[in-house]
């Protein structure tokens, strides 16, 4: 009996060692899921505050690319103006010289303008022909001329940088 007494109570010491690992164990599950809820917690709210910059930056250049347009558009009328007003004034006039020299006047400011804005002009009489730039609308064989030379210029082109705005209406030549 003794012996059973004794068989027992070391089941019920094994027992409660038992239990005691098992709630270690879960102690242990309880506060790695706590901690893993945390680290969540905390990525969940870089992720949220980067979307909303992300948000924010987006917002910003688009309004900035906005302004920036807005900006260049003012600026270039703002240079036409003067031309626009010059061109009204020799409309006014009878005299064929005076509105003659109101329109040369007058293409001179245009010129200045487009320097100003770094626009330049393109396709002269005996320019080489180069397909890029130029856009040939007539052709005409003639020994006495140059391959791809430019015979007659239609329209000037103009160009910004590498940026071709109007490309050159020429007639070129073998």
């Amino acid at each position: 009996m003794e012996e059973n007494i004794k068989t027992a109570s070391e089941n019920e010491v094994k027992e409660e060692m038992k239990k005691e690992k098992k709630e270690k164990k879960t102690d242990k599950r309880t506060e790695e899921i706590e901690a893993l809820k945390a680290e969540l917690s905390e990525l969940n709210d870089k992720y949220l505050r980067m979307a909303a910059e992300y948000d924010n930056f987006r917002r910003r250049s688009r309004e900035e690319r906005d302004a920036l347009y807005d900006s260049a558009l003012s600026d270039t009328v703002s240079e036409l103006l003067p031309i626009i007003d010059n061109l009204e004034r020799a409309s006014l006039y009878d005299d064929g010289d005076k509105v003659k020299e109101g329109l040369v006047m007058t293409l001179g400011s245009v010129k200045s303008v487009f320097e100003k804005m770094g626009v330049e002009e393109f396709g002269k009489v005996g320019e080489t022909f180069d397909p890029n730039i130029h856009n040939a609308v007539l052709h005409v064989d003639d020994e006495s001329l140059g391959d791809g030379e430019i015979v007659d210029v239609f329209q000037k082109g103009y160009k910004k940088g590498k940026r071709i705005i109007r490309f050159a209406m020429v007639k070129s030549a073998n």
